[in-house]
C-alpha cells in the first residue's frame, strides 16, 4: 500500500469549500440533525487569530504508557505508580491531537518543525515522505509498545528529521527526542506548537521564551521544554504569528513574548544552525497550571531519553507495556493463526488497551481521532469518536478477553452503570435500563438515541465474561438487580424516554436508531443483539433466583426471533429488478413486503427498504440466532456479493495490492450510504458541517472479518466440522485481507478507498480515508477472528442462544 503523505489543508481551502458546500446546500433540502449533542457550549474566542480546524485522523500511530490497576481501578498506588494521563496521535509524519486529563481533552492541535536552509523554507507535512516504525519490537518484528520513530525526508533531499515520540510513564509529560540531519547545506529547525488547550483553538493565552513555550486556559496548562535552550522564540495568535513570516522568508521577524489576550495562538521558538547532525529531546509537559507543567516537563528531561523509554517499554525492573503483552495469555495461540506472524496482532492489542481513559477505569472509547478533523473547525469542545458507545465498547471488551486480558473486560463491565440511564442520568425523565447512544468516559450525555442493540450487548458482555471465567458468579448476580435487569426489561418492554430531544414510545424489537445511527424500524443486526441478550439475561435471571423474568425474558426472545423473517426478508424484493427473497437493511412495518422509505441521511434522498442491503443478517448466525446454512441468509449472500449492482447500492467490493497475491473483500455499510467523501468534488465528508448529495460511505475493513466469522460458522456445520483446510482458506482471504487494510503504523481504519468518484490527492485503492485511524472495532474484530479460528468456533457465538433457535 502506497504510504501517502497528505499536505495541511489551508484555512482558505477550507473556507472556499464551506461556501462550496453552503451553495449546493441551498439548492437540495438539509438533513434533520438525528444525533443532536446534548452537551452545549459557547464558542471558544479566537480573538484576533484565524480559526483553526482540527488535525488529520489519519493516524500513523497512537499511543500512552501502560497503567496496571488497583482492585480494578486506576491509582498511584498500583505497581505502575504515578497515572499518566497523557495521550498521543501521529499524522502527516507530526505530533497530532495530544491528550491530557480525560481521554478527549485535546491540549495540542500539533507540534511539527519548520526547516529552513540558504533561499527556501519547509515543512515537515508538505515537503516531506514520512514513514514510521515502532521503536521496541521483538525478534519477529512485532512491536512491544506503542513509541513510534517518524522518518520524514525532504522530497528534494536537503535534510532528514527522525522523532521518537513516547509518553512519560511516571509523569504527565509527552517525550520526543528529535535528530535533524543536514544532507546540503545548513539546516536551521524551528519548533512550531499549536496548543487547542482545553480542547478548544481558542480562549489560549501563552508566551514564550529561550526555556519554554507554554500556553493555558482554564484548568490546564502545557510547557514546551527542550534539552538545549532555545535562541529565539515567539508567540502570536494564528495567521499574525512568527510563522507566517517564518514561511514566507525564513526569519521570525519582531519577536513577541506573551500573549494576554485569549485567543487562537501559535508559538515558534528556533534552534541552533545544523550543519551535519543534531539531536535534541523535547517535553510537552501538562497541569492544572503552567508551572506545574514546568515542573512536569522539567523533570521528565532531568530523567532523560533511555531511562523514560525503558519504564516506558517496560524494561528491567519497570513494570510497562512489556508486561502487559506478556500477561495475555492467548498472544501465541493467536499469533499462528496470523498471516504476518503476529504483527498486526500486538499492534492490535497495544491499541486496544491505549484507547481506555485512565481516569475511568474501563472507559473504552471508539477511536483516538476526530472524523476528517482537518474540516472540522475546533471552536467548542468535542469527542470525536474519543468516546464511549456500548456497541463498539462490547466489541472491544470481548477481543481483550480473547486477547486473554483477565482484567480490562472486567474493569469494562463495571464502568457499564456510568453509561445506562436511570433516575441519576442528567437531564433524564422517562423510563430507564437502556443505555446512552454516545457519552463523555464520566457518563456525561452526548447523544440520547436509543439503539436496542447498545442495550443488549452489556447483558451479553456479562453473561460472556462469566460463561467464559472471567466473572465470579457472585459478581454477575450481583449485577442482575441494579444493573442487569432494568436494562432486560426495556428490551423485553421498552418504554417511554424523556430525556434532551428525546421523547419516544420504544416497543422492542423495533429500534429507534439500528446499529449505524441514522434510521429507526427492524434491523436484522439489532434483533439478533437482543434475541441473544433476551436470552442471556432469561440465564441470568435464571440463577439469580427470578425464575418468573426468566420465563418471560425466555418467551419474548422466542416471539421476536419467530417473527424476524416476516418483518426482514423481503419476497418481493426489487433491487435486480424483480421479486427476489433477500434481508433488507431495516424494515419500517410488520410486513416485510411493505418496508417504507428511509429517511434522507448524509446527505443521500432516502429509498425504498427493499432496495437497500447491508450485512447486518450475518449477525444472526455470529450470535447464534440463525444457522450458517439458512435458506435466507445463503439466498442474502447472493445478492450482498453481487458487484454488478448500481453503484450507489452496491455493498461488496473486491481488492487487489500491489504484490501480493490474490483477491480481498470489502464491504460497504449499506446500499445508498453517504457517509463518506464526495463522489463528485472528493471533498471529505460534511466539509466544515455541510452535508451534500453526492457524499458516498466507502468500505469498512471490519466487515471483512464479519464475512470470516461467517465462513467459519458455515464450515463448522459440516460432517466433521471446522478443518485445516477451512482454517487455510479463511486465513488467507479474511485475515489476510484485514491485515492488508492496515498502513504502516499497523493502524486499522474505519474506512478504506474504493476507488468510485473524484478520488482525493493521495488516496490508494484500499487505503484508509481520513475517516477515523485507527478504529476501535476493526482492531477488535481482527483480534475476535483469530480467536475464533485457534478456537474453532465463532467467539462471540452464545450457546444458549444457538441451542434454542440454531440447532
Amino acid at each position: 500500500m502506497s504510504k501517502r503523505l497528505i499536505a495541511s489543508v489551508s484555512l482558505c481551502a477550507l473556507l472556499a469549500a464551506a461556501a462550496a458546500a453552503a451553495a449546493q446546500d441551498s439548492e437540495t433540502p438539509s438533513n434533520t440533525a438525528h444525533t443532536p449533542n446534548q452537551v452545549v457550549s459557547t464558542d471558544a474566542t479566537d480573538g484576533p487569530g484565524e480559526a483553526s480546524p482540527w488535525a488529520a485522523a489519519t493516524k500513523q500511530g497512537i499511543g500512552s504508557s501502560y497503567e496496571a490497576y488497583r482492585d480494578l481501578q486506576y491509582s498511584d498506588k498500583a505497581t505502575t505508580g504515578t497515572v499518566s494521563k497523557v495521550w498521543f496521535s501521529l499524522a502527516n509524519g507530526v505530533l497530532s491531537e495530544t491528550m491530557y486529563g480525560l481521554i478527549h481533552e485535546a491540549q495540542i492541535r500539533d507540534l511539527s518543525l519548520v526547516l529552513v536552509g540558504d533561499g527556501w523554507v519547509a515543512t515537515e507535512a508538505a515537503d516531506t515522505v514520512s514513514h514510521i516504525d515502532y521503536l521496541h519490537k521483538d525478534k519477529a518484528g512485532r512491536p512491544l509498545s506503542p513509541a513510534y520513530r517518524l522518518t520524514n525526508t525532504d522530497k528534494q533531499g536537503r535534510f532528514v528529521v527522525i522523532k521518537d515520540v513516547f509518553t512519560d510513564p511516571d509523569r504527565q509529560t509527552l517525550m520526543l527526542r528529535v535528530t535533524v540531519k543536514a544532507l546540503k547545506g545548513t539546516v536551521t529547525p524551528y519548533v512550531v506548537l499549536d496548543p487547542s488547550v482545553n480542547n478548544t483553538s481558542g480562549d489560549d493565552q501563552g508566551d514564550a521564551s529561550k526555556t519554554a513555550l507554554r500556553a493555558f486556559d482554564g484548568p490546564h496548562a502545557l510547557s514546551l521544554r527542550a534539552s538545549v535552550p532555545y535562541e529565539a522564540a515567539s508567540i502570536g495568535f494564528t495567521g499574525k504569528d512568527a510563522l507566517v513570516g517564518l514561511l514566507k522568508d525564513g526569519k521570525l521577524g519582531a519577536l513577541n513574548a506573551k500573549i494576554s489576550e485569549k485567543g487562537n495562538i501559535r508559538a515558534v521558538a528556533a534552534f541552533k544552525p545544523v550543519s551535519t547532525s543534531a539531536t535534541f529531546d523535547l517535553a510537552l509537559g501538562f497541569g492544572k497550571d503552567v508551572a506545574a507543567a514546568d515542573t512536569e516537563a522539567a523533570a521528565t528531561l532531568k530523567t532523560g531519553y533511555a531511562a523514560v523509554l525503558a519504564r516506558y517499554n517496560g524494561q528491567g525492573k519497570a513494570v510497562g507495556w512489556e508486561d502487559y503483552l506478556a500477561s495475555l495469555g492467548e498472544l501465541p495461540r493467536l499469533t499462528a493463526q496470523s498471516t504476518d506472524n503476529g504483527k498486526l496482532l500486538y499492534a492490535s492489542a497495544l491499541m486496544l488497551k491505549v484507547q481506555e481513559d485512565r481516569t475511568y477505569a474501563g472507559a473504552l472509547i471508539a477511536s483516538l481521532s476526530n472524523p476528517w478533523g482537518e474540516t472540522v473547525f475546533a471552536k467548542q469542545s468535542a469527542t470525536g469518536y474519543k468516546a464511549v458507545w456500548p456497541r463498539d465498547f462490547y466489541q472491544v471488551a470481548m477481543a481483550l478477553a480473547a486477547l486473554g486480558d483477565k482484567k480490562t473486560p472486567l474493569a469494562a463491565y463495571h464502568y457499564l452503570p456510568k453509561v445506562q440511564v436511570g433516575p441519576n442520568t442528567p437531564g433524564n425523565k422517562g423510563d430507564g435500563g437502556w443505555f446512552l447512544q454516545k457519552a463523555h468516559v464520566d457518563g456525561t450525555p452526548e447523544w440520547v438515541g436509543v439503539q436496542l442493540d447498545q442495550t443488549a450487548m452489556p447483558i451479553m458482555l456479562g453473561w460472556n465474561l462469566n460463561h467464559r471465567g472471567l466473572m465470579s458468579d457472585a459478581d454477575l448476580k450481583a449485577s442482575w438487580t441494579a444493573m442487569l435487569k432494568p436494562a432486560a426489561k426495556f428490551l423485553k418492554d421498552g418504554g417511554t424516554t424523556h430525556i434532551g430531544w428525546n421523547n419516544a414510545k420504544i416497543t422492542p424489537p423495533y429500534t429507534q436508531q439500528e446499529r449505524w445511527e441514522e434510521q429507526e424500524g427492524y434491523s436484522p443486526s439489532t434483533t439478533a443483539a437482543i434475541v441473544a441478550g433476551l436470552i442471556a439475561a432469561s440465564d441470568i435471571a435464571a440463577r439469580s433466583g427470578d425464575a418468573d423474568m426468566a420465563a418471560q425474558l425466555k418467551a419474548r426472545a422466542a416471539d421476536i426471533s419467530a417473527k424476524i423473517e416476516a418483518r426482514m426478508v423481503t419476497t418481493t424484493g426489487a433491487i435486480k429488478g424483480g421479486k427476489d427473497t433477500y434481508y433488507m437493511r431495516l424494515s419500517r412495518s410488520d410486513d416485510a413486503n411493505n418496508p417504507g422509505v428511509q429517511d434522507e441521511r448524509n446527505g443521500r434522498k432516502g429509498m425504498r427498504g427493499d432496495l437497500i442491503l447491508d450485512g447486518g443478517f450475518l449477525e444472526l448466525v455470529r450470535y447464534g440466532v440463525r444457522r450458517a446454512d439458512d435458506a435466507n441468509i445463503v439466498r442474502s449472500l447472493t445478492f450482498l456479493d453481487d458487484e454488478t449492482l448500481p453503484e450507489n447500492l452496491r455493498v461488496k467490493y473486491t481488492f487487489r495490492f500491489k504484490g501480493v497475491e490474490g483477491a480481498f473483500p470489502g464491504f460497504r455499510r449499506y446500499g445508498n450510504d453517504g457517509y463518506g467523501e464526495d463522489e463528485t468534488t472528493g471533498a471529505n465528508y460534511g466539509v466544515l458541517g455541510g452535508s451534500t448529495p453526492g457524499q458516498r460511505g466507502r468500505v469498512w475493513p471490519f466487515f471483512t472479518g464479519e464475512r470470516g466469522h461467517y465462513e467459519l460458522a458455515r464450515a463448522a456445520l459440516k460432517s466433521g466440522g471446522v478443518t485445516d483446510t477451512d482454517k487455510t482458506r479463511i486465513r488467507a482471504t479474511y485475515v489476510r485481507g484485514m491485515e492488508l487494510f492496515a498502513n504502516e503504523g499497523l493502524m486499522l481504519p474505519e474506512q478504506v478507498w474504493d476507488g468510485v468518484g473524484v478520488k482525493p490527492a493521495g488516496y490508494e485503492t484500499g487505503e484508509g480515508t481520513n475517516s477515523a485511524t485507527p478504529l476501535a472495532w476493526t482492531h477488535a474484530e481482527y483480534v475476535k477472528l483469530l480467536r475464533s479460528l485457534a478456537d474453532g468456533q465463532v467467539w462471540d457465538r452464545n450457546p444458549l442462544t444457538a441451542e434454542t433457535f440454531a440447532k
